[in-house]
């Protein structure tokens, strides 16, 4: 594994970390209400969209509608041109703070992770992002996969250190 550790007061970070929070600002716990807000119109446009259907990502899987690979695609394009200005203008958070961007190493984990993420996300109609969305729209049964997810990924954090590099 290559990862350089840095030990500092606060953290230590590795060039592997999916996401590092380098800021040192703390706020009252009613800052994070805006995070409310958006996961809540997030949820909404995802509905509105059809993004968490799960005959819609059935479709997906298999090759039959072109609805989920637009919306992908769609976002994969935004994520592109947002960093690409973020970096062009220095673009700062709302408190001021630089946005800094890693490099990432490639390892085979990534294939085989994405691989078996794609089979589950293929088997119960369901990723990360919709799970919520779809257990508030009373599709209670994906609480199964949210458990399910969870469980996955304690089970990631405590053979990390054993899996191939």
């Amino acid at each position: 594994m290559q990862a350089f550790k840095e030990n500092t007061d606060f953290e230590v970070r590795t060039l592997d970390a999916i996401c590092v929070n380098d800021s040192k600002l703390t706020h009252k716990w009613y800052h994070n209400i805006k995070y409310l807000f958006v996961g809540l119109v997030f949820g909404i446009v995802f509905v509105k969209a059809e993004i968490i259907s799960w005959f819609r990502i059935q479709e997906m899987f298999r090759l039959q509608s072109f609805h989920m690979y637009g919306v992908i695609g769609s976002a994969v394009v935004v994520g592109m041109i947002s960093v690409w200005l973020i970096k062009k203008f220095s673009i700062k958070t709302m408190y001021g703070e630089k946005i800094e961007f890693h490099p990432k190493i490639f390892n085979m984990g990534q294939v085989y992770g994405g691989l078996i993420f794609g089979l589950g996300w293929a088997i119960t109609g369901a990723c990360p992002g919709p799970l919520f969305a779809q257990i508030g729209t009373g599709a209670t049964v994906i609480v199964v996969t949210l458990l399910s997810a969870i469980a996955g990924t304690w089970v990631y954090g405590y053979l990390r250190e054993k899996l191939p590099h």
